[in-house]
């Protein structure tokens, strides 16, 4: 059979491309299931539920999406704009579920309502819990099982599994007033998606009350296809006040609210996390400018607070969730950055440093996040996580004790990316694992890491959906440059296919270059972003060179190389991927003068800055780019930013507007119309900008488009073949 060459139109087909997927693989608490969300063969993004058997190593489909709702009523505005925030508002069906606590049922939010799925049932395993007109959004199993809650027009309901009562913890939320919810920036920034929280014994939730009364009105308008709305949007934007948060504890058998004094001024509730015994709080507030993060334990009983401890830093403190109680010693596991690289350390529940766990120079960190711990083994004394030891291309589980010793042990294997799950009672892990030419696997492992079972092996073999295209497929090359002071910038490379001798061949360079992400790593198409990777190989077996180099700034180095841009964006990370233009002007298959260079959302700013500041590129794609972040959010902004009172010039230098003069290049700018993140305001600007300066470029906008509508199926592929058109058109001409 002849190979297939591969398109944009085929990565947006069904089956999907990796081959079957996992999403949101979970155990149950016997150890006994995997469950997982998986889409179908006819729609890779309709999710449906199914269940791996780790007895006798079959699966099997539980929940079958379409026929337990059919047709699904169109998305709240307050689902769409969380799942906006989830990166998951693509997908239907079936999107998130969870465990009671004996393993015996599932609770499946789906089409706006609520379902229990009985494991055992020799029936209908299926009971529907609610049936309002409203959408019933994140949705939990209490701890023992005996509750299920959720947030519904802005207010917090449970109902009781027993009697099948529902009631309302809170009745004020209405306007600018939300109750379990979390704010705007704690859901795009801060990592926290959820505003309540079970403790341990079922007899509590604390819950934040928000109000954006504070928070300055934008008026944003969402421009779709047959008309437009005007959003009166409460966005905090940098400099600006913030949501008021409101810390509460609801007891369930006296109906009674009480406040908790949490003391944030205009900081931020971080994280708020029970102690075991349900008797008091663990609050992390961070300060306004992020250099402070403080642990509270708050006493249920008399509402009194005190310090457990407190990172500090001359730049910004990092959030995550790398924070575990211990069960059978009172003791916690806590990971900083104090050292420069992210490590664990033990504490008593006291707030005393008992010893550190992890050291060196390697971050403890996991799959595109901060958040590394996979699990603690009390019985066998050990940590078990997720770590850049070997390689900060690759991801690695490793072990270490937690009786003192500093000797770390790898378990994973096979070279490459692995996400990790530790069984119930530390009998195994799933082991979700990736490599540059193989696609994700599953496999149930042993503790030293050999075979259990297979999930999903998941072969490049003749039934595997990208067979088709193996012929054509040109493999990646990984390397490094050497940046100014001295620190390694890692990139990976596609050389066009069938490359002939002496000829030149136009490149682009494919940027993100923000904080929190890293786009060079040894994993399939770059794992989340694999719509990105395979576009990389359609540019690629279209005569196209494509780098990818993470500048200083990006995600999971460590703090010297992430704090660079500490006061100034747009200066370092360009710095560095000239560099990158440097190596590829070296290879002698490169035509050095046409350069082409693409992003979205930082990588959009990314491409503004390289066209404005620089002469080095021919063309450039800029997406849904930030142009100026005094318009950009509190939390994000003012991390690497402060405030544009306290860092005026620093704000100014940072923009793309000062440097629109300058623009060099031919521009593509496109941004989605209804984009609630990156406000399309940043464009309108832009636009009026290069207007007034006679600047040439193209545009397009995307009526109805969200930030993330690269996602989307028919806004994705038109994006990517339109960028596609225009890196053909611009640097295929010959240089003059």
């Amino acid at each position: 059979m002849s190979a297939e060459p591969l398109t944009v139109e085929r990565i947006f087909a069904d089956p999907d491309l990796a081959g079957p997927r996992l999403r949101e693989p979970k155990f149950s608490p016997d150890g006994r299931y995997v469950t997982y969300l998986q889409g179908k063969t006819d729609n890779k993004d309709q999710l449906d539920l199914w269940a791996f058997d780790t007895r006798n190593g079959t699966a099997r489909l539980l929940v079958d999406s379409r026929k337990l709702v059919g047709d699904e009523k169109k998305l709240s505005a307050e689902e769409e704009a969380r799942r906006e925030r989830q990166r998951t508002a693509s997908l239907r069906g079936i999107v998130e579920y969870e465990f009671s606590s004996d393993g015996k049922r599932l609770l499946i939010p789906l089409g706006g309502d609520l379902y229990l799925y009985d494991l055992d049932a020799k029936a209908e395993p299926v009971t529907r819990l609610t049936h309002s007109e409203s959408y019933e959004t994140d949705a939990k199993l209490s701890p023992g099982g005996r509750y299920v809650s959720f947030i519904r027009d802005q207010d917090l309901f449970v109902i009781d599994l027993r009697t099948r009562q529902e009631r309302a913890i809170t009745t004020d939320g209405a306007g600018l007033v939300q109750n379990g919810v979390a704010e705007f920036v704690a859901q795009e920034e801060m990592g926290r998606d959820t505003g309540y929280w079970w403790s341990p014994d079922d007899a509590h939730i604390a819950f934040t009350r928000i109000d954006d009364a504070p928070v300055q009105e934008v008026e944003r308008f969402e421009i779709n296809a047959d008309g437009a709305r005007m959003f009166r949007q409460r966005y905090p934007a940098a400099g600006t006040a913030n949501t008021k948060v409101e810390l509460k504890v609801a007891t369930l058998a006296t109906s009674k609210v009480a406040d908790l004094v949490i003391g944030l001024g205009d900081g931020y509730l971080a994280r708020v996390k029970w102690f075991p015994d349900s008797k008091a709080l663990a609050v992390q507030r961070q300060t306004r400018d992020q250099k402070k993060l403080e642990l509270l334990k708050i006493d249920l009983r008399n509402g009194e607070s005190r310090v457990l401890l407190t990172e500090t830093s001359p730049h910004w403190v990092e959030l995550n969730d790398d924070f575990r109680f211990l069960s059978s010693t009172p003791q916690f596991v806590w990971s900083s950055r104090r050292s420069g690289y992210k490590h664990l350390y033990l504490y008593d529940l006291d707030g005393k440093l008992l010893r550190p766990l992890t050291d060196g120079e390697w971050m403890v960190v996991g799959d595109g996040s901060e958040n590394g711990l996979v699990g603690v083994d009390e019985d066998a004394g050990r940590v078990y996580f997720l770590g850049t030891k070997d390689s900060p291309l690759e991801r690695h589980l490793y072990w270490t004790s937690l009786n003192g010793s500093s000797k770390v042990t790898r378990v994973s294997k096979e070279a490459g990316w692995h996400d990790v799950k530790l069984l119930p009672g530390g009998r195994g892990y799933l082991d979700v694992h990736s490599a540059p030419e193989q696609p994700p696997s599953a496999s149930i492992r042993k503790l030293d890491g050999s075979l259990q079972h297979w999930l999903l092996r998941n072969p490049l073999d003749a039934t595997h959906p990208y067979h088709p295209y193996v012929s054509n497929h040109v493999a990646e090359e990984f390397g490094s440059v050497t940046a100014s002071d001295g620190q390694q910038l890692y990139y990976r490379l596609l050389k066009p296919a069938n490359l002939q001798p002496g000829k030149k061949y136009p490149a682009v360079i494919d940027v993100y270059g923000g904080p929190h992400f890293q786009y060079v790593r040894k994993d399939w198409m770059g794992g989340a972003r694999a719509t990105q990777g395979l576009f990389r190989q359609v540019m690629a077996q279209n005569g196209f060179v494509v780098l990818t180099l993470d500048n200083r700034g990006s995600g999971f180095r460590g703090n010297a190389f992430e704090t660079a841009i500490a006061g100034r964006t747009g200066k370092v990370e360009i710095d560095d991927q000239l560099r990158g233009v440097e190596y590829l002007k070296s290879l002698p298959f490169v035509a050095g003068g046409r350069i082409g260079i693409m992003g979205w959302s930082y990588g959009g700013y990314m491409s503004l800055m390289a066209l404005t500041t620089t002469k080095a590129f021919r063309a450039g794609v800029a997406g849904a780019p930030v142009t100026d972040w005094a318009l950009y959010d509190t939390h994000y902004t003012e991390r690497y930013l402060s405030t544009p009172q306290a860092n005026a010039d620093g704000y100014r230098n940072s923009a793309v507007i000062p440097y629109v003069d300058s623009l060099h290049g031919s521009l593509l700018l496109v941004h989605g119309m209804a984009d609630d993140n990156v406000l399309f305001t940043h464009s309108t600007l832009l636009m009026q900008k290069l207007q007034s300066a006679n600047k040439p470029f193209d545009v397009m906008t995307y009526p109805g488009g969200k930030h993330g509508l690269v996602r989307m199926p028919q806004q994705g592929r038109h994006y990517y073949e339109m960028v596609l058109r225009f890196f053909s058109r611009e640097l295929n001409s010959p240089e003059s």
